[in-house]
């Protein structure tokens, strides 16, 4: 089981770390430009993450659905799910993306942050937009070669989309002077680099599966299904990030770009951990498809081990480099100073990151949207008066990051922990077949 586990997480980590790394890679280029357009690059990105994030049932919720009927030994079926997933990501990228470019102007000053953090925030979404619709595709297609047990392909995509990223960005922001602005573009150029790969890549499994590549109404159907319980479940999630961004951004510039800082760092450990949640999600899919619920406990045993030993490593990590590890993001030295507590924080926590993170996937891979969409508002419904008493009874310097930090990391994880775990330990979410 441990072989099965690393087979799939250890090749998803890779794929899945290039996202967080493109952001780190952000806000280091960005950073070094000064505090305003690092504050800039927080909210552009948590405007641009929760637009992009609350599509991210189009992997979630493609995952199950192909490994359940790969399975079962439905190969056609499962890539044909795949395929719809696809056409139903171009479709909903195309209305975000134009959605979000009108919106983004009232969206970012909504945040209340100085003019110029403004200005630095509105030229790098614009730009962002026009990757929104590569970015929902890459999920798709990545949701389905999951499902097929197959990670070390989205691997590959990503290595390569991350090295031309990471070339395009330094280009335009230095080499052409574009600013904040010429990171935006590096990325979208990137993205849609990574699509055209996929297309490629797809086509061959449909080729090879005699599966349609036109979509199926029965697979768009039952993949909004499964996506619409999902997105409410994500929109909670994205609720608690905003929430937390706008707490940031309450205590001035640099406790915003200090919470950026540490809001990166957060997405690169979980997105590390969520490795584990991917291997989950594809082999509890094949083993209640095949109808092996033995199979499937064993599945979560294994898995909420890794994930503690995990967590507990990344964080040790991260506390015993706090006082340097800021210094990679920025010059700044008021953000610099506020920083290392906060990520001592950060570290110590991610043990119970790594439980939450298993038991969400776990239950993804189940299906069990519907159990994650009520919870996750549930979840929110705890966190936010928390995080407002956090904000108003430690309203200035290290402290008042520290409290942020704190809230998200210890009370709003350890809801969600509590959450999954009740509806693991019991058998409702064990479904056998395709």
């Amino acid at each position: 089981m441990d072989r099965r586990i690393a087979a799939l997480a250890i090749p998803a980590l890779g794929a899945l770390i290039v996202e967080p790394l493109l952001l780190t890679l952000d806000a280091i280029f960005i950073g070094h430009l000064g505090a305003a357009p690092l504050a800039g690059l927080a909210i552009a990105s948590a405007i641009l993450q929760t637009a992009v994030g609350l599509m991210i049932f189009l992997a979630y919720s493609t995952t199950p659905m192909v490994a359940r009927r790969r399975g079962a030994g439905d190969v056609r079926g499962a890539v044909q799910a795949g395929i719809d997933g696809f056409w139903l990501a171009l479709g909903i990228g195309v209305v975000v993306g134009g959605a979000l470019w009108l919106l983004s102007a009232p969206l970012v000053r909504a945040f209340g942050a100085s003019a110029e953090t403004t200005a630095q925030a509105l030229a790098y979404l614009t730009v962002s937009c026009l990757g929104i619709p590569a970015m929902l595709l890459v999920f798709a297609a990545t949701g389905l070669l999951r499902g097929l047990q197959d990670t070390r392909t989205p691997l590959y995509v990503a290595t390569i989309g991350f090295s031309a990223n990471a070339l395009l960005n330094w280009w335009f922001i230095y080499g052409l002077g574009w600013g904040i602005a010429g990171s935006a573009w590096g990325t979208v150029a990137a993205q849609w680099g990574m699509v055209l790969v996929y297309v490629v890549v797809v086509a061959r499994h449909a080729r090879q599966a005699r599966a349609s590549w036109l979509p199926q109404r029965d697979g768009l159907s039952r993949a909004g299904r499964s996506g619409g319980w999902l997105f409410i479940r994500t929109l909670g999630l994205r609720a608690a990030f905003l929430a937390t961004v706008f707490a940031a951004t309450s205590h001035g510039t640099e406790a915003t770009a200090a919470y950026q800082v540490v809001f990166t760092i957060f997405s690169t450990a979980a997105f590390a951990l969520d490795a584990l949640a991917i291997a989950a999600q594809a082999l509890i899919g094949d083993a209640l498809g095949s109808r092996n619920a033995a199979q499937a406990r064993r599945v979560v045993a294994r898995t909420i081990f890794w994930g503690l030993a995990s967590g507990a490593a990344i964080g040790a990590v991260l506390a015993l480099g706090s006082p340097i590890i800021g210094m990679a993001f920025t010059s700044d030295a008021g953000v610099l100073a506020i920083l290392p507590p906060a990520l001592i924080v950060l570290g110590a926590s991610l043990p119970l990151g790594g439980l939450v993170f298993v038991l969400d996937g776990v239950l993804m891979g189940a299906g069990d949207a519907r159990y994650l969409a009520w919870t996750s508002m549930l979840n929110l419904a705890v966190y936010l008066p928390v995080l407002w008493l956090a904000t108003r009874l430690v309203p200035t310097g290290t402290a008042a990051l520290v409290a942020i930090v704190a809230s998200f990391m210890i009370v709003f994880m350890l809801a969600r922990a509590t959450t999954l775990g009740l509806r693991t330990r019991g058998g409702k979410w064990i479904v056998l077949g395709a």
